[in-house]
């Protein structure tokens, strides 16, 4: 893509065919990605089921939990290295773009060490919280004191593909994970089926998969370009950049991670049938996410790349790009759950009190799509243009001036309330960063 943001014949970005097919490019293979990446919890889960007692499945699924929270947390690190990394792309700049990578990665390997160091305690504070009977607690710990190890590898690989979507590399990424997904498939049969190794066999066929991600992502690197490190890119000074943008994206997960803890032991709370009507409603926002995470990663690189290139009519450009397809993305989603919204509840789950029950909420899945994709798209803005500290102030501005005030004046309606006040909370988001974003581009001369 050319740096200016019209052709030769000076026709708008958003009317060049090509522009439209280079951020489809981007956004197809972390599609595919994503959908491919739930399959190993997926395999995880069916390779469990098969083993004898329900205690196997539940012990398992806990201590996958607590490392997939863990890990979402971390997921600071993935934001910033593709941030950095587009920008540096947009610099034109193969030092800068191994500055952000060895440093990103030396931030992955600091976390990965303080979490092996941790592992007991974290543990401790797990089996604490999931109240498990010494059955279901003795999977929760065969299986955590396996998969723990395979820390180093998940957060390695936060920062390699983060680098690499900044590198708008994202068909390496795909390759990846389908590649480890498949791995994932064949090492749980053989572990489990062939060599008995029960529930170790799930978390270390998981765990070598995850290592396999990371061999693939420094070869992918690592075989263009060699660029040793250097000391000074490892020193305070020059991680003080990375190191605050990380910390306001910490503060900013775990404020999203509240919300989403609150409303699920609210819906617990609420009745066991509520909490299983949020459990179905869930697997509708998963969905969304597949969806629109793909856009949000390609207008983070695009974004990004402009940043970098201190081109502002570009880097604007490409936001209406990326809302064109955010914005087809929700009203596909939309559609497809107005028209077959029963039918996916059906799939879901069999038993008919829960199908009519959950299928109540429905408008609120229609809605969804339509308001989400203002926050998934701008989070993908702000992460291009490392503006952390605005992600940061919309989240907890969003948590405590809107989700949790509307939450409280709305209370009585039961669990409509959290889905009223999750819609609120992700409308705020979108609002806020989209009107910091207008403020700060508010005039075609504005730079920043």
């Amino acid at each position: 893509m050319s740096d200016l943001p019209t052709s030769s014949a000076s026709k708008p970005l958003f009317w060049q065919k090509s522009a439209h097919l280079e951020m489809i490019a981007l956004i197809f293979p972390m599609l595919l990605a994503n959908i491919t990446a739930p399959l190993m919890g997926f395999v995880d889960i069916a390779v469990l089921g098969h083993m004898n007692g329900t205690h196997v499945l539940a012990g398992a699924s806990v201590a996958s939990l607590i490392l997939t929270q863990i890990y979402w947390i971390c997921g600071f690190i993935r934001m910033s290295a593709t941030g950095l990394s587009a920008q540096a792309k947009g610099q034109k700049s193969t030092q800068a773009s191994f500055k952000v990578f060895y440093q990103s990665m030396f931030s992955a390997g600091i976390i990965a060490v303080l979490l092996l160091l941790l592992q007991q305690p974290i543990l401790a504070i797990g089996l604490h919280f999931s109240d498990a009977n010494e059955l279901v607690s003795q999977v929760i710990v065969e299986y955590f004191n396996v998969r723990i190890w395979g820390a180093p590898a998940a957060l390695a690989n936060l920062a390699l593909i983060g680098w690499l979507l900044g590198q708008q590399r994202n068909k390496l990424v795909m390759y990846s994970q389908v590649f480890a997904n498949l791995l994932n498939i064949g090492l749980n049969l053989l572990f489990v089926f062939v060599f008995d190794w029960h529930v170790a066999g799930v978390a270390a066929a998981t765990m070598i998969a995850e290592y396999c991600i990371t061999i693939m992502g420094l070869f992918f690197v690592f075989r263009a370009d060699r660029v040793l490190p250097k000391r000074e890119w490892l020193g305070l000074k020059s991680l003080a950049i990375l190191t605050r943008l990380n910390s306001a994206m910490l503060i900013r997960n775990l404020a999203l991670q509240a919300c989403l803890v609150f409303m699920t032991f609210q819906g617990i709370r609420l009745g066991v049938q509520t909490a299983a009507i949020n459990a179905l409603l869930m697997q509708f926002f998963v969905l969304i996410a597949l969806g629109l995470d793909a856009v949000a990663f390609a207008v983070e690189a695009r974004v990004g790349e402009a940043k970098g290139a201190s081109n502002d009519k570009l880097l604007k450009a490409n936001v209406t790009l990326g809302l064109f397809w955010s914005s087809a993305f929700a009203i596909l989603y939309t559609l497809v759950f107005v028209i077959w919204g029963n039918n996916i509840i059906q799939l879901l789950t069999d038993l008919e009190s829960l199908q009519k029950a959950a299928g109540a909420f429905l408008p609120i899945i229609w809605l969804l799509p339509l308001v989400a994709h203002w926050c998934f798209l701008m989070d993908g803005v702000f992460v291009g243009l490392t503006r952390a500290n605005a992600m940061r102030d919309s989240m907890l501005i969003s948590a405590l001036l809107v989700y949790f005030p509307v939450w409280w004046l709305w209370q009585d309606l039961g669990n409509w309330a959290l889905w009223i006040a999750m819609l609120a909370f992700l409308g705020a988001r979108g609002i806020s960063l989209s009107g910091y974003f207008v403020w700060l581009y508010r005039s075609p001369s504005q730079t920043d």
